[in-house]
């Protein structure tokens, strides 16, 4: 992964854009003296005095040099680079915790709750609409389907991701408790 010091370092050193310098560190791998080769070669740097081609003496050296420079103009340096090491954790996390969400609302959105009357589908109901309804309105969704297992409603999850019957098995059971004791009130 590629660092913003890297970015850093490269631009100050070859005198490019901070794009420029991202593409080359990558494709590079990190390496800050074989992004510098790369440019040279693809005609973005100029060779360095004297002829010849960078080697990793006057990239490592001149780069801690104007590193030391820049670190002894200001004090307040080291405050900041922990502050970008910070925040680079951070947006490091948030896209990996975005990318997780990304894939459970994916996953809620392919299966779904399937409510049945008398054998034939009445409603398909992703999982994540099913949550965010028993999110903000629990006290109404929740009675209402219990009311609808008096009326010969019957629940079951089914998508690619429900490799289990056993929560089926368990709504099955409710709904067959329910059944006997609609025809207990009936007699």
């Amino acid at each position: 992964m590629v660092t913003l010091e890297q970015v850093e370092k490269l631009r100050q050193h070859a005198n490019i854009s901070y794009d420029e310098a991202k593409t080359a560190l990558e494709n590079a791998g990190g390496d800050v003296l074989q992004a510098l080769i790369d440019l040279e070669r693809a005609g973005k740097v100029k060779p360095p005095q004297g002829g010849g081609q960078y080697n990793s003496g006057n990239v490592a050296g001149s780069i801690n040099q104007k590193e030391q420079q820049y670190n002894e103009k200001d004090p307040a340096n080291d405050h900041a680079k922990h502050h970008r090491e910070d925040s680079s954790a951070f947006s490091r996390n948030m896209r990996k915790f975005l990318r997780w969400l990304g894939e459970v609302i994916h996953k809620g959105n392919i299966n779904a709750l399937i409510i049945e009357k008398d054998g034939l589908e009445v409603m398909k109901l992703p999982i994540t609409v099913l949550v965010i309804l028993l999110f903000f309105v629990f006290w109404i969704v929740v009675p209402l389907m219990v009311v609808g297992l008096f009326f010969n409603f019957r629940y079951y999850f089914r998508g690619p991701d429900i490799k289990t019957t056993k929560v089926n098995d368990v709504i099955g059971s409710v709904a067959n408790a329910a059944e006997e004791i609609k025809n207990d009130i009936k007699k």
